[in-house]
């Protein structure tokens, strides 16, 4: 008796870690989302997948009887097992594993309990229709075109003549202030300087992070002192970046206000590959804007002196 308890136990983490692997493994391989071989994580991923685990969970578990403060405890077990193991086999980025956790937290326990009401039940029927739902909704959605852009548009003013901003924002010195940004402080990379080959339409750019990647650029727009558009043509290949958002464009707009100060507005273009979008664009956003702050405060402060 104790030996099937234990098993069932164990394999209420085995199975559905085993499951998804295998699920996520074959989607990313065998399924091209986009036409062009994106590896684009799609929302069934991160939602359907986590509550069929919880779900698979609730089946070994059914003769267990565990109370719904023991579920959730192993429901949150079963969570964190499934992202040290998307760490290890899928090769995630650590910042990225933070940000999906509590998708897969929430959906992982969301299956527990809903299992655990099927197999109350015993409804074949019921239990039938559910998971067939589920695995019509992963293929519809694996096998649906996935595309989503954004601009993100931040404006600061600077008590300065625009010919003393723009002189700071087409390259300027490596910053110094320490960083505020949370997802900044625990090793996300983080802006420090920017570098030009000529300060002409046509020139390259390069801005540098703080762990050394560089994103390639090249100036499509030089308007002194009003415009400087850049679009990326090349970007570092981190796991926190690669198959998740590419930066498409950035720009850099002075407005002279007519009384010794100038409204600097800085906007980026990007692209994400990863879904929902109710969900990642709101840290897209974050981050983009906490770049754009970083960098921005820097030119002001340095403009200002």
């Amino acid at each position: 008796m104790k030996n099937k308890i234990f098993n069932n136990n164990a394999l209420g983490y085995i199975m559905p870690n085993l499951f998804t692997l295998v699920v996520v493994g074959l989607s990313k391989y065998y399924i091209n989302r986009d036409g062009m071989g994106s590896p684009t994580l799609i929302f069934s991923e991160f939602i359907v997948l986590p509550i069929l685990m919880g779900i698979i969970s609730a089946w070994f578990w059914k003769e267990l009887n565990y109370s719904s403060w023991q579920l959730t405890k192993n429901s949150l077990f079963n969570s964190f097992l499934a992202i040290i193991l998307s760490a290890v086999f899928l090769s995630e980025g650590i910042i990225c594993l933070i940000i999906v956790s509590p998708l897969i937290f929430g959906f992982v326990i969301t299956g527990a309990f809903i299992g655990r009401a099927m197999f109350k039940r015993d409804d074949q029927n019921l239990n039938v229709s559910v998971i067939a739902l589920l695995g019509f909704i992963f293929i519809v959605d694996s096998l649906s075109k996935h595309e989503y852009k954004n601009m993100v548009s931040d404006s600061i003013v600077i008590k300065a003549s625009p010919d003393k901003v723009w002189k700071n924002v087409v390259a300027f010195e490596p910053i110094k202030q320490k960083n505020s940004f949370w997802l900044f402080k625990i090793g996300m990379p983080s802006p420090i300087a920017t570098t030009v080959t000529g300060y002409y339409k046509g020139a390259g750019r390069k801005c540098i992070f703080s762990n050394g990647y560089t994103f390639g650029e090249k100036i499509v727009t030089y308007n002194t002192n009003k415009d400087l558009t850049f679009d990326i043509i090349d970007q570092p290949r981190d796991p926190e970046i690669m198959g998740h958002i590419d930066i498409l464009r950035g720009q850099f707009l002075l407005t002279d206000n007519g009384n010794g100060t100038t409204t600097l507005t800085g906007n980026s273009w990007y692209k994400l590959y990863v879904f929902p979008v109710w969900y990642y664009d709101v840290w897209a956003q974050s981050i983009t804007r906490n770049v754009h702050f970083r960098v921005m405060e820097h030119i002001k402060e340095l403009s200002e002196k």
